[in-house]
């Protein structure tokens, strides 16, 4: 009988025995091509971390406040961070080709904030991926959702074709209005994207459980930021997730919606790779933006 109910109760996460990847520092990833392996290297550190600035809201919810001028909202940020998680149309058109940074690419799309946002598509072929020189390309999957089988197939499509040329698919949980944001259903998204190929997986951070999410996912678990949180509530998370097992973090309005977005990605920057607790991060936030109080 499949475990659907949670009637097995004794699971043994092993949180005391990290998961081993012999021959290379990115969790899950040993045995992948070259190139694959090439381009995580490119995404996280040799710690095995990240930090990646998301500023693909406006894919289908527009100019977002703080995302109004690409140029002069987040490209100033770019130093400060590992990858940048984008739409093709704003790289091309706002990012300079001079940044070093891993691009991730939004590469599924469909509905705007005015329709059924879970009835997505594939929004791009993997050898514009190839062109624009992406590290990873990323597609939205709502588990749950009332497209939850299209969107899988929207998965699965794209990690076929990422194989073909060595692409990593970064798969991101989508949690809706009526879905719960507890270790179980989070839990549950992660190795459903993680056992249909995806290389790393995005998802949100639960107060309970959610170094089991981490542990039971055999690739990398980046946090997604959410909504705005007040500067120590979002280092806060950021530290909880990654000492829970996360590889990093991908923050967006917790960052760029900021009064000092440059000291905020700093400070959550020391959080990931310089294991900074909450209220040094923060410190360091007031300091570097003058004393702001956001």
């Amino acid at each position: 009988m499949a475990d659907r109910d949670g009637n097995i109760g004794a699971k043994d996460y092993g949180l005391d025995r990290p998961q081993q990847t012999p021959g290379f520092h990115i969790k899950g990833a040993a045995q992948l091509d070259f190139g694959m392996r090439h381009r995580l290297a490119r995404v996280f550190g040799p710690d095995g971390r990240t930090v990646m600035l998301a500023f693909d809201h406006g894919y289908f919810q527009g100019p977002t406040s703080g995302l109004e001028r690409i140029d002069l909202d987040i490209v100033p940020l770019a130093p400060h961070v590992d990858a940048l998680m984008a739409t093709r149309g704003i790289i091309r058109s706002v990012v300079p080709a001079g940044v070093d940074n891993a691009l991730v690419v939004r590469a599924s799309g469909g509905p705007s904030i005015l329709k059924d946002l879970s009835d997505e598509r594939i929004a791009m072929d993997i050898e514009d991926a190839l062109r624009i020189d992406a590290a990873a390309v990323a597609v939205q999957v709502f588990i749950g959702g009332e497209q939850e089988t299209q969107s899988v197939h929207n998965l699965t499509q794209q990690i076929d074709a990422g194989l073909r040329y060595g692409v990593p698919v970064l798969g991101v949980t989508a949690v809706g209005k009526e879905l719960t944001r507890d270790s179980r259903y989070l839990g549950l998204a992660t190795r459903i994207i993680a056992e249909l190929g995806a290389q790393l997986v995005k998802t949100y951070y639960c107060e309970e459980g959610f170094a089991n999410v981490t542990a039971a996912c055999p690739v990398p678990v980046i946090m997604a930021g959410g909504k705005k949180l007040p500067v120590l509530d979002a280092l806060t998370m950021a530290y909880r997730a990654v000492d829970q097992g996360a590889a990093g973090v991908d923050m967006g309005r917790n960052i760029f919606q900021r009064e000092a977005p440059a000291a905020m990605v700093q400070a959550v920057r020391a959080v990931v790779h310089d294991d900074a607790r909450p209220a040094e991060a923060e410190a360091l936030y007031r300091e570097l933006s003058g004393g702001a109080q956001d």
